[in-house]
């Protein structure tokens, strides 16, 4: 494993991408209504790309064994885990989505978020599911300081998310990210306390929690990218992308529309300079 520890200069630089791709997300919230396509949302998302000056990390993506990815951000209805491709079919009262971004700056950083919204009146499974995901990828994102170790994120999300008789997709996990898409190390969000790699400042990572209401399990559809729940029970994801600190962690992903982090969050975090 050969993880890339940023130096200030490379610190800087990913706290104006990932301030960028939360951005993206601001920019769209208020269009997220009933009605909507999720074609349309990848429209406006690439429009105001576009007014940034940055460019999705997305559109054209293609790892080995992969089609090209044909949109510039995810968007993932109900049941879809992750990867769904955005369609000219309306959002319609009760559903739910996450909206995944990824933005490339002009100097070549890599910004990675992503949000659940809530089409209208949900159910109350539904908000419950969105409320858990967003509350364990916090815990995650609290254990991270210098000295802690990867299983001790994955350990927190898996307990918290278990202990509310949901369960956590394994085969997708948060990632490294700098000036390449995908680094070392993965980040999984299910493992035992005190393993894994030791965390140092200046590793940045996503740490991207999915859970389904039902069981795990999971399939991939014959468009080669999108993933949906085997049961198709609804699932849910968020992201952030994070820092590790001298003292404990800063959130990159933070803008000015970003939720409010749950109470339960030791230092309120804040949105970077």
């Amino acid at each position: 494993m050969t993880i890339t520890i940023k130096d200030e200069a490379g610190i800087a630089a990913m706290r104006i991408a990932c301030r960028l791709a939360s951005e993206v997300l601001d920019a769209i919230t208020p269009h997220i209504v009933p009605g909507i396509t999720t074609l349309e949302i990848d429209r406006l998302a690439s429009a105001h790309m576009a007014t940034q000056g940055t460019k999705s990390a997305t559109i054209g993506y293609q790892p080995p064994g992969y089609p090209p990815f044909p949109a510039h951000l995810c968007t993932s209805v109900n049941h879809v885990v992750c990867h769904g491709i955005p369609i000219d079919k309306p959002l319609k009262k009760g559903d739910i989505v996450n909206v995944d971004v990824t933005v490339i700056t002009p100097k070549g950083w890599f910004g990675d978020t992503s949000r659940m919204f809530l089409i209208g009146d949900c159910s109350i499974a539904a908000k419950r599911l969105c409320s858990i995901t967003y509350d364990s990828m916090w815990l995650g994102i609290e254990q991270v300081k210098p000295g802690a170790r990867l299983g001790d994120i994955g350990h927190a999300i898996q307990k918290f998310v278990e202990g509310h008789g949901l369960s956590v997709v394994r085969e997708f996990c948060g990632h490294g990210i700098g000036q390449k898409f995908h680094e070392d190390p993965q980040i999984l969000h299910y493992g035992k306390p005190g393993t894994g790699e030791e965390l140092v400042p200046g590793m940045i990572f996503t740490i991207e929690p999915m859970v389904n209401i039902g069981r795990r399990d999971i399939r991939e559809m014959n468009d080669g990218w999108t993933i949906v729940t085997k049961d198709r029970s609804l699932s849910a994801q968020w992201e952030h992308t994070v820092l590790v600190t001298p003292t404990g962690y800063e959130v990159l992903t933070l803008s000015a529309g970003s939720p409010a982090t749950p109470e339960f969050v030791a230092a309120p975090a804040t949105v970077a300079a």
